[in-house]
């Protein structure tokens, strides 16, 4: 039985352990970086200036495009007129006539001439065909001449290549160059933002924990001191004053341990929250049982310098300025001639290419294309200025921000140090709070001294633990605050 107990209660402890999570910094900050929705964000912000980056280099390479129609219409192209028409198709009737004016006259001959009757009849003959022949050549021309335009087919392939726009080109290649380094840069300013909002509520929940212990730590000693005082009473050497001030700090005490608790589960669903984990996950921190951070390097003036090598802030306004240069470019195009080369094959139905056809049948042709801006009531030169005008204003922004960042470096720096002296004077009040705990509990406990001195010396000893955590954390955040605005926040380690 005693094994099967044994059996069951490790079974216990490793569900247990399994359920609780344990996270360290570095594991927090993956967690958050990975689960950013903000990040995830700026990161197809980055796919997206990549491929506007290709699509840009597309415009020196030529481009084919190819094109068709068909149109049905209602009535088909003539050639000719509905009276030339009449008279083509009919010209047989109207050499007839004439032929039958002549053809009596040849009568009236034969009549004088009898010898000449042999001759005169196979001549009659022929005009009497020829009339009837010529009408249908005449039909046949009349028919050659239609067009039958009611069905249009037509179609197009072009080549073009630009030659020469006046810098257009390089200068839109550029910009979408520079904005895809700047999305990137934009994108690890939001990394480095993403793992300092980490960094502030892991090191929160190590400050709650550490109190939480503190608070369980002295409500432990204010219970055994009410303990102490009860037993004092029943032996008469304590009044009822002196318990129910004990009893006030032990109520006082449990109440701090509860909003201690409170706060704690709170910060933990905050840390949860940022690093994509269920609100109720149970999770545990590796540092939870740290005692003593280690101590920052202090002010240097290569913090500046540093600052301003790394500030991904300074790198997406620098990219911002190269963008706006290269505006400038663009509107300074608008002066110059474009050039560009065009080749194209051509295809149509009906088609003209051999006489007229209802088949498709084409031709190809090359040509050059330029355009020379001459005058546009001044259009270019504003907008030249007003492309100058914002390119001064990005230029205004860096410097601007150099400046700043160069200042919130050098107050950063001067935290870490005054954050570092708070916790080293900390540790030199709880070294004196305890040593003065000590003697009040050895004094109460010869009755030398009030339990209101005990009371005084248990609140200080709480203060100066209290202080030791709270200056240690403010040191890590001042650490933290002095790394992101040096921009080294992503290489930085505990």
């Amino acid at each position: 039985m005693k094994k099967i107990l044994n059996l069951v209660l490790l079974l216990t402890l490793a569900l247990a352990s399994h359920a609780q999570r344990v996270l360290t910094l570095d594991s927090c900050r993956a967690l958050a970086l990975a689960n950013n929705k903000e990040l995830r964000m700026s990161q197809e912000k980055v796919k997206a200036a990549h491929y506007e980056q290709k699509a840009a280099f597309t415009n020196f390479l030529p481009k084919i495009d190819v094109g068709g129609t068909y149109m049905r219409i209602q009535k088909e192209i003539s050639l000719l007129s509905d009276a030339q028409k009449n008279a083509i198709g009919n010209v047989g009737t109207a050499v007839g006539a004439q032929l039958q004016q002549f053809g009596n006259q040849l009568q009236q001959i034969a009549v004088s001439h009898p010898e000449l009757l042999p001759l005169l009849e196979p001549l009659s003959g022929v005009m009497g065909q020829l009339p009837g022949a010529l009408n249908g050549v005449g039909q046949g021309i009349v028919d050659a001449f239609r067009t039958d335009t009611r069905n249009l087919y037509a179609g197009a392939a072009t080549l073009t290549q630009p030659i020469f726009m006046g810098g257009k080109i390089i200068a839109y290649n550029k910009i979408t160059k520079y904005a895809e380094q700047l999305a990137a840069s934009q994108h690890a300013t939001g990394m480095q933002d993403v793992v300092m909002s980490t960094d502030q509520a892991y090191w929160q929940v190590i400050s709650l924990v550490n109190k939480k212990r503190l608070a369980e730590s002295f409500v432990e000693l204010v219970r055994k001191l009410d303990s102490d005082v009860n037993k004092m009473l029943e032996e008469g050497v304590a009044t009822q004053a002196d318990a129910l001030s004990v009893r006030v700090k032990v109520n006082e005490a449990e109440m701090a341990l509860v909003q201690v608790e409170d706060g704690l589960s709170l910060s933990k669903m905050v840390l949860c929250q940022l690093c994509g984990l269920p609100l109720d996950t149970e999770i545990r921190l590796a540092d939870e049982e740290m005692e003593d951070l280690a101590l920052p390097d202090t002010f240097t003036e290569s913090n500046v310098n540093t600052a301003l090598a790394n500030r991904e802030e300074l790198k997406s306004l620098e990219l911002a300025s190269k963008i706006y240069r290269q505006k400038v470019n663009v509107a300074r195009a608008g002066y110059l001639p474009s050039i560009g080369l065009t080749a194209s094959y051509l295809f149509s139905n009906p088609s003209l290419f051999n006489g007229f056809e209802n088949k498709f049948r084409g031709t190809w042709g090359i040509g050059v294309v330029v355009t020379i801006p001459v005058f546009h009531w001044g259009e270019n030169i504003y907008k030249v200025r007003a492309a100058k005008a914002e390119a001064n204003i990005a230029r205004y922004r860096l410097d601007d921000a150099r400046e700043k960042i160069e200042l919130q470096v050098t107050q950063n720096s001067y935290k870490v140090n005054e954050a570092a002296k708070k916790l080293a004077m900390a540790e030199k009040n709880m070294e004196k709070a305890e040593e003065n705990l000590r003697y009040a509990n050895f004094g109460f406990r010869e009755g030398v001294i009030p339990t209101s001195n005990v009371l005084e010396a248990q609140t200080a000893w709480l203060s100066a633990q209290s202080g030791k955590i709270d200056a240690q954390i403010d040191l890590k955040m001042s650490e933290i605050y002095l790394n992101k605005s040096m921009g080294t926040l992503d290489m930085y380690t505990k």
